[in-house]
């Protein structure tokens, strides 16, 4: 019997240990590559029908710790698969707590053909304001973006 209860305990802590890893943060390259896919998905679907998969936080675009976000060329955030309620605000003059105006470096960077813009903003689980770095693309007159914490 207690090699049992055993068993069911070491069994218990490795599942535990294999869903911690499953929550880990994300890597760039990860969320470089979903860019990427938001990219094709806009040209091949159009801005409307993307948009909508886009903010949905059961789609495609939606995955562990990423997620696509789209700002317009005026800085407003148009599509997010996190946060619904960012959707519709002009966030051009947003800044971090160091007063980098991320929001215009995702737009300024997006029109020059893509790359990444450091910030910090707060982390989804610890809710802690944390570095954080997003790749972005400009599609079709958006910015497409999705950023991982370091």
């Amino acid at each position: 019997m207690m090699k049992r209860i055993l068993s069911l305990i070491l069994a218990g802590l490795f599942v535990l240990g294999l869903t911690t890893v499953a929550f880990a943060d994300s890597s760039p390259d990860q969320a470089k590559a979903l860019v990427k896919e938001a990219v094709a998905y806009v040209k091949a679907n159009g801005k409307d029908k993307a948009l909508a998969e886009f903010s949905n936080p059961k789609g495609q675009f939606v995955k562990a710790d990423l997620y696509i976000f789209v700002v317009d060329m005026n800085g407003v955030m148009i599509a997010h698969g996190a946060n619904q309620k960012l959707i519709g605000t002009n966030m051009m003059d947003k800044k971090d707590p160091d007063g980098v105006p991320f929001i215009k470096k995702f737009v300024e960077v997006g029109k020059q053909g893509g790359g990444w813009v450091d910030y910090k903003w707060p982390h989804p689980v610890t809710k802690q304001v944390t570095p954080k770095t997003s790749y972005v693309e400009e599609v079709d007159g958006i910015i497409v973006g999705c950023g991982v914490h370091k």
